[in-house]
């Protein structure tokens, strides 16, 4: 009997004071602020985590077309040790039509064939002595000195293959 007193006692206390909050024109829940501040907080923590996630997708495909580009170049020497030439185009090599990881086709040609068209350093040198290959990066768009605005984000071979990557970092 004493335990059911008890009980019945705290039960009544607890409503007591819930419905006093209530009489008294305050609720248990957060305020507007709290609240604004809350989703503040969360949509700037998102912002962060996209511009960084952007960032690694980026330098993901950068990855892929550079390890892509290799993988042509070695196949473009094992055709010049079997037949002693570079092959016209990628067709020669099986590589026709084959797309850099933002849609676009990976570029070759022979500096025999490109006279005048070849890619340069930012001294105006030919980037390579026997062929160019590269990738026009995310923008699509390229020109032949890699120091143009346009060719900023290309991923080139220079250095007759010995240097594969972003064209600012040549």
């Amino acid at each position: 009997m004493v335990a059911a007193t008890i009980r019945s006692r705290c039960v009544a206390r607890r409503r007591r004071a819930f419905c006093g909050l209530i009489r008294n024109g305050y609720s248990a829940g957060f305020t507007l602020v709290e609240l604004l501040g809350v989703v503040a907080v969360i949509g700037i923590l998102a912002a962060i985590g996209v511009t960084s996630s952007r960032g690694a997708i980026e330098r993901g495909r950068n990855g892929q077309a550079i390890a892509e580009i290799m993988a042509i170049d070695v196949q473009i020497q094992g055709f010049r040790s079997a037949y002693d030439s570079l092959p016209v185009s990628l067709a020669g090599i099986g590589k026709a039509g084959v797309l850099d990881p933002w849609g676009n086709p990976y570029e070759y040609g022979r500096i025999s064939d490109l006279v005048g068209h070849t890619r340069k350093d930012r001294f105006l040198h030919p980037l390579n002595s026997d062929f160019d290959l590269y990738s026009m990066g995310a923008d699509g768009l390229s020109a032949p000195a890699i120091t143009s605005v346009d060719s900023l984000d290309d991923l080139v071979r220079a250095n007759d293959g010995h240097f594969v990557g972003l064209a600012t970092a040549y």
